[in-house]
């Protein structure tokens, strides 16, 4: 048995399989756990979320920014954006279980001693805190509140988060954080635009997880949504696992026992960055 943990797949569903048959993946006895961005951008994102719709208890998913937009649009809160690739999955005949299915998703996910996320924790917040909010935030999800979550999740708000905030300010400021961080100031405050490496850290900000600190730098976290990065960190409990698929780079899985990385390349053209 063994468990492969996979960097954003985006609708990548071809790269996905290869990458599967050359880690031997056997959904008998192995499992798959998921970094967030199953959908979106990529061609075949209907595809990926049935195959893991399917996997059932096999399958462990956090849910992504994109995976979230796919939400807001089949629930009918968000519109859709020129660049997305999701007309398919919202004409699906199976889109109220897929649907269903991404509701149920959690936004952190702890287990064998690691913690997995689609983007990152504040430098403030514990392991507990983190899984504390999140579950919050999934209640709203989950509920009768996600019309009030959607309905504003795109106004202005907070930069930072509080513990002050209430009700759906302080579950959207959660959903930033885990769904979208990568650059943040000492006192937490957010930098939601800048995705360039962290060379090039918008000016009072550092990459979340170089803050001295962090109060999760004994927790393992697993985390993708940075493609820039291409998989390098600076921590050995550190695990960046979005390596541009999507953009023509790679799709990456870990294997969590021996923390061994097994790539499989995209046969689609580079996109260059300016063009993303």
């Amino acid at each position: 048995m063994a468990t492969y943990v996979l960097g954003d797949i985006h609708g990548c569903y071809e790269p996905l399989r290869r990458l599967l048959d050359r880690v031997g993946f056997d959904p008998t006895v192995d499992e798959l756990w998921s970094v967030g961005d199953l959908v979106n951008r990529g061609p075949q994102s209907l595809e990926v979320l049935r195959f893991f719709r399917q996997l059932g208890t096999r399958c462990t998913a956090v849910l992504g920014n994109h995976d979230l937009h796919l939400l807001g649009a089949a629930l009918g809160f968000r519109p859709l954006r020129p660049k997305d690739t999701l007309d398919e999955v919202l004409r699906a005949s199976d889109l109220p279980e897929l649907v269903a299915w991404l509701r149920r998703l959690p936004l952190a996910h702890c287990d064998q001693g690691v913690l997995m996320v689609h983007a990152g924790v504040l430098p403030s917040w514990t392991l507990a805190d983190a899984l504390r909010w999140a579950k919050e935030a999934e209640s709203f999800l989950k509920g009768d509140q996600v019309a009030e979550l959607f309905s504003n999740m795109c106004r202005d708000g907070p930069e930072s988060f509080d513990e002050d905030l209430q009700g759906w300010q302080r579950a959207r400021m959660v959903i930033d954080v885990l769904t979208r961080i990568r650059f943040c100031s000492p006192a937490g405050q957010l930098d939601l635009e800048c995705s360039d490496g962290p060379e090039h850290a918008p000016a009072g900000m550092l990459p979340w997880y170089v803050h001295e600190q962090r109060r999760t730098r004994g927790v393992p976290v697993l985390f993708g949504h940075w493609a820039a990065l291409r998989g390098q960190t600076a921590g050995n409990h550190l695990f960046a696992l979005d390596t541009g698929c999507v953009w023509g780079f790679s799709l990456t899985a870990l294997r969590l026992e021996d923390k061994q990385r097994l790539h499989c390349e995209c046969r689609r053209a580079r996109v260059p960055r300016n063009a993303r």
